[in-house]
């Protein structure tokens, strides 16, 4: 069958022999099957498909049509499941495998490299494709439907090859009054529905609608159940983690007419057979960078997508699109690249194994510095990198197939059977999909809380892992299946017992270990907003389908998910994933601050009260005898608040402040005001004395300590002109001296007295500016 992609074959194998290629085709022309096989003939060839499903299905498609199986010349490698040989001349591998044999051996045994579907720009995509810039040792090919061409081919100095045409026409309808009407969600399961059954009389072919998640899937799924029960349809979910069962129904053409439910997964690479009408709801899933967090976000898709979706109608014939928005909605033209709106930490420990800081590579869109600078905070904080690169502990960190976080928890873990605990539990966060669903029936949560009595969510999922079940608790059997398979996949790399064979561990221990390797995932609920949790850094809310009990006041917070707030940059963060944790052990493993108090007498003397903070909310409280400066410190303290040497601190306070006035009216001589705060000098008056402790009081009075300021023959005067406080018939006043500007400021204090004092009452200061203040209200007083 010949494909418009066929029309640049010649020109594709004349300039890969001396450059490299940006080829741009339309969907459904052909390029990510003929492309591997006319770059054979530069040697063996490593192609990057974005998704798994992509890359198994096109490798089964090339190896048949070479009447071969999968895994000899044509082969592929994605998590968890490999299937080629030395020999194999084609291997197609998703971006993550990519990466990681870039940093084993740079990709020696390839000669060419073909980036597909580059316009989805993905992290790890955009990483592989610099690295490839940056090192110029293989061919590389990069492709898309929808990238702009000239703009890449400048950036990465190659030719760009354009394949015009399609083999089938794609007739685009709208289903929007409005031709600006943006794509909506609202009761979205319904007005596929209706749809549906409006074209299964009035189309041909099997029927392919786009929806943003499994959420939706679901839902539309449940609304079109009656029309398997009724008419001969078949509904077949497509996306990343459906089973090889489903896979197959959903890829294969089938005796019943067939409505294939898919995310983002069907828009790139895959051909469904027999499509003939493409249902785009115009909405997609996306993460983005809000208010400093990832977040998942529902959004509208973007022009480049909207055309790869209508596409899928007219790989096999003529087919209709119809797009449940309007003509001219206001959509972006391009979905913006993963680097700019994600959080880079696993591109910049990728980027580190590999060889490279982040930001010293070229990328096609700039990184945002806030962003660097944040992911390069993180990683220092794991001991993943330092000022000289990568660390030996970001080396191990990197080979693993999770995120970073987890994988530092995994290497932390100082014991076999906690390393394996650990294990599985992280394989149970990084799979795809919710590992299990809690039932609503009460009696069933009941015998659960008997089963599992912590509210530990961590225990039910490494449970599940381990072959145990919980009443209440479903499991979703494929989220399962991968999560046991990539458990088996990190036990093999530190040669650990399977699961079959998995060792018991404490859980106590389990948690302390966790919280010495990453004291931020502790939490502490919030004292008046129960439902909320905080780390001092940032605060969650409890998730629904956590089973933290209300009585757990701090936990770990080993998992969360990020929904947009009520306002433009709100976040609303949930935690999923949590363990609790006693309070008292924050105090054991001296988690938080401890806070200096209250003093307090009792019968056995004064005793400094402390409390331990974390995150704003105390956890403990103890009380000692102060030694040494501490008990300085206190006793200055209650010196000031009059419990010790009762009228001293108020005498030593005066005395100061008319030290300073004397001095600032000139009268010292020549001497600078270096008293500093009272407290400061009765800690080192006491100093002074050779007080130690509480005991050594009995040894002084408070005629010990000595304020040397104004000569005490003047004193008695300086204090009579200047008084501090002037009691007048129903008023008593403070006064404050600015000597520098002769300003006199009177403050009222106390007393049943209404009006105003009067500027005869109060002393001469002859020269002076005498202002009244009373609340808010000044006066000059004349």
């Amino acid at each position: 069958m010949t494909l418009p992609i066929d029309s640049i074959e010649q020109d594709v194998k004349q300039t890969l022999a001396h450059s490299h290629l940006i080829v741009e085709a339309e969907t459904g022309s052909g390029k990510s099957t003929r492309l591997p096989l006319w770059a054979m003939e530069q040697g063996k060839v490593l192609v990057v498909e974005p998704r798994r499903i992509a890359c198994t299905s096109l490798a089964e498609f090339l190896a048949g049509s070479l009447g071969e199986k999968v895994g000899e010349k044509i082969g592929y490698a994605i998590k968890l499941e490999n299937r080629f040989t030395a020999e194999s001349q084609v291997v197609f591998v998703t971006p993550g495998v990519a990466l990681r044999w870039y940093a084993e051996n740079e990709l020696a045994e390839y000669s060419v490299v073909i980036v597909d579907e580059f316009h989805e720009r993905r992290w790890d995509t955009d990483l592989l494709v610099a690295l490839l810039k940056q090192k110029q040792s293989h061919r590389t090919i990069i492709t898309s439907a929808t990238i702009e061409g000239e703009k890449l081919a400048r950036y990465f100095n190659a030719e760009r090859l354009v394949a015009s045409g399609r083999v089938y026409d794609v007739d685009i309808q709208h289903r929007r009054d409005d031709s600006r009407q943006l794509p909506d969600s609202r009761h979205l399961e319904t007005r596929i529905k209706q749809e549906v059954i409006e074209q299964l009389g009035e189309t041909s072919g099997d029927i392919l609608v786009f929806l943003p998640g499994r959420k939706e899937i679901q839902q539309v799924r449940t609304a079109l159940a009656p029309l398997c029960d009724t008419d001969d349809i078949l509904v077949a979910p497509l996306h990343a983690s459906v089973t090889d069962h489903e896979r197959s129904l959903a890829m294969t053409t089938q005796d019943k007419r067939k409505v294939v439910l898919a995310t983002n997964v069907a828009e790139t690479s895959l051909t469904i057979p027999n499509i003939g009408l493409v249902i785009d709801s115009g909405l997609e899933r996306r993460n983005v960078q809000r208010n400093g967090q990832t977040t998942l976000m529902l959004t509208h898709i973007s022009k480049a997508s909207a055309s790869q979706r209508s596409g899928r109608a007219g790989r096999v014939m003529n087919g209709i699109c119809v797009r449940l928005y309007g003509e001219h909605a206001a959509l972006e033209s391009v979905t913006p690249p993963e680097l700019q709106r994600e959080s880079i930490v696993e591109p910049m420990l990728a980027s580190a194994v590999c060889g490279h800081e982040l930001e010293t590579l070229s990328f096609i869109d700039t990184i945002p510095d806030k962003s660097l600078a944040s992911a390069k905070m993180q990683l220092k904080e794991l001991g993943a990198i330092d000022d000289n690169g990568i660390t030996e502990h970001g080396r191990n960190l990197a080979p693993l197939p999770v995120d970073a976080i987890y994988a530092d928890l995994v290497t932390k873990m100082p014991t076999k059977a906690l390393k394996e605990v650990m294990i599985d539990l992280t394989a149970a966060i990084c799979t795809t999909g919710k590992l299990y669903q809690l039932t609503s029936n009460e009696e069933a949560l009941e015998r659960l809380d008997i089963e599992e009595p912590f509210g530990c969510d961590a225990q039910i999922m490494v449970g599940l892992l381990r072959g145990e079940s919980f009443s209440g608790v479903s499991a979703d059997q494929d989220a399962l299946r991968e999560a046991q398979g990539l458990s088996e996949q990190m036990r093999s790399v530190f040669e650990l017992p399977s699961l079959e064979v998995a060792s018991r561990y404490d859980r106590s221990e389990w948690i302390k270990q966790m919280i010495n390797a990453n004291p931020t995932l502790l939490f502490v609920r919030r004292e008046r907003r129960r439902e909320a949790l905080g780390n001092g850094l940032i605060e969650v809310l409890l998730g629904r389908s956590s089973r933290l009990k209300s009585n757990a006041e701090s936990a770990l917070v080993l998992s969360t998910h990020s929904l947009p707030g009520r306002g433009v940059k709100q976040t609303m963060t949930l935690g999923t994933l949590l363990v609790p944790v006693e309070l008292s052990l924050l105090r054991e493993l001296s988690i938080g601050e401890w806070v200096a108090g209250e003093t307090v007498e009792t019968e056995a003397g004064l005793i400094n009260t402390e409390t331990l903070v974390y995150a704003g909310r105390t956890i403990a409280k103890r009380e000692s005898e102060p030694q040494g400066e501490a008990a300085l410190a206190v006793i200055a303290n209650a010196i000031m608040s009059g419990q010790l040497f009762p009228g001293l601190a108020q005498d030593l306070s005066t005395k100061m402040a008319h030290w300073k006035l004397y001095l600032e009216l000139g009268l010292g001589r020549g001497q600078s005001y270096e008293t500093g705060e009272l407290s400061l000098w009765l800690q080192s008056s006491l100093d002074e004395l050779g007080v130690e402790s509480f005991d050594d009081l009995e040894l002084i009075d408070e005629n010990d300590f000595e304020f040397e300021g104004i000569p005490e023959w003047e004193y008695a005067d300086f204090a009579a002109k200047y008084p501090l406080v002037i009691q007048l018939s129903g008023l008593t006043l403070t006064v404050e001296y600015f000597g520098k500007g002769k300003l006199v400021e009177i403050s009222h204090h106390s007393g049943s007295r209404k009006d105003d004092p009067k500027r005869k009452e109060l002393p001469a200061w002859s020269g002076w500016r005498v202002k009244y203040r009373k609340a808010s209200r000044v006066l000059d007083l004349r």
